[in-house]
């Protein structure tokens, strides 16, 4: 079964820093891509960041681009997320999600509303973020 847990959040002062981790089993961990989302309260979840599966390419949106930095261990089959310079609109809960199928191409939907949870079928149950000014 695939599971993946995601921790590390808690409050922070704006210009501050923190490390989510994302801890998984269940699969192959290196063979899959996965990805990093928020949802902040009313507004849809968004996708902020993305490992792929063959070379673990990064992306990223723009919205937290240049502050944010994806990563991952295979032998701990961990993906972390460090957050630094961050912002009031940063305050969320955060989750970590990848699919049951292996798709090679799965970062390519991570920062579509359409079709992330067609697509990322897998998450883990949420950190909260919380960033005050």
């Amino acid at each position: 079964e695939v599971q993946l847990q995601a921790s590390g959040g808690g409050w922070v002062q704006a210009g501050g820093s923190l490390r989510l981790s994302c801890v998984t089993s269940g699969f192959t961990f290196d063979e899959y891509a996965v990805g990093w989302f928020r949802q902040a309260p009313g507004r849809q979840h968004e996708g902020i960041s993305c490992i792929s599966s063959a070379d673990r390419s990064t992306y990223y949106a723009d919205s937290v681009k240049g502050r944010f930095t994806i990563s991952s261990d295979n032998a701990k089959n961990s993906l972390y997320l460090q957050m630094d310079s961050l912002k009031p609109e940063d305050t969320a809960v955060y989750y970590c999600a990848t699919d049951h199928f292996q798709r090679a191409d799965l970062c390519r939907y991570y920062r579509s509303s359409s079709y992330t949870r067609r697509y990322f079928t897998s998450w883990g149950q949420g950190t909260q973020v919380t960033v005050s000014s």
